[in-house]
């Protein structure tokens, strides 16, 4: 059973930065699309950024130039690097691995406030 562990949330001012990790375990984490998601109080939960294993990434138009995903295929780690966050992008944020099934962990809050 795959599980996901998120760490890295807080609290951070306007233009400053956070990197988010995730780490997998109970499958072979080379196979799986790794992917970060959020949601913000009372909207749906959207796509932030994807990375297959061949490492074409991916990221929502509103995080382009702002934040970089990557992965450690030895470490089993998959990182969102959050770089001159805005007040638009506090939300929960959630790590997604897509094989077979798809998986998600139980998310960290990311809250960006002066």
């Amino acid at each position: 059973q795959v599980q996901l562990v998120e760490s890295g949330g807080g609290l951070v001012q306007p233009g400053g930065s956070l990197r988010l990790s995730c780490t997998f375990s109970g499958s072979i984490f080379s196979l799986y699309t790794m992917g970060w998601h959020r949601q913000a109080p009372g909207k749906q939960r959207e796509m932030v950024a994807t990375i297959p294993n061949d490492a074409d990434t991916n990221y929502a138009n509103s995080v382009k130039g702002r934040f970089t995903i990557s992965r450690d295929n030895a470490k089993n780690t998959v990182y969102l690097q959050m770089n001159s966050l805005k007040p638009e992008d506090t939300a929960v944020y959630y790590c997604n691995a897509v094989g077979h099934q798809s998986y998600w962990g139980q998310g960290t809050q990311v809250t960006v406030s002066s």
